[in-house]
């Protein structure tokens, strides 16, 4: 069986990205691999194995075309308004929290914020699926 082991995104600053993870999601360098031309780093926290890989192309000056291609990562927490708040305190700009019914059922409560890339990502309540 298949096991999701890393999700990868392109970072322009390795450590506005770092910074940005660690203090959004708790998430720390869990492995770093510097490369001719590149350098590989490997984000996650103890909740979790699954990791977000930043890679970082040593020429590159230039923003990331994200295109209209991208969607999201997503990470779950516990207390969404108190993850919210703490993110508005951090000065992390997320957008404001949303709640998402499917047949009168409340399938998703959730808010997006932006990493310095670009990238959108979605926080969830733990509710329901996402757990």
């Amino acid at each position: 069986m298949a096991k999701a082991i890393h999700s990868m995104i392109r970072v322009l600053d390795e450590a506005r990205s770092v910074d940005f993870y660690h203090r959004a999601f708790g998430l720390d360098i869990a492995d770093r691999f510097a490369f001719d031309g590149f350098t590989l780093v490997y984000l996650r926290n103890a909740q979790a194995d699954f990791e977000v890989e930043l890679t970082i192309n040593h020429d590159r000056t230039e923003p990331y075309q994200l295109g209209d291609g991208y969607g999201h990562i997503a990470f779950v927490v516990d207390d969404l308004d108190a993850e919210h708040a703490r993110f508005v305190e951090a000065g992390l700009n997320p957008n404001p929290v949303k709640e998402f019914f499917r047949e009168g059922v409340l399938l998703a409560k959730f808010f997006f914020v932006t990493d310095p890339d670009g990238y959108k990502i979605e926080v969830l309540q733990k509710h329901g699926r996402y757990r």
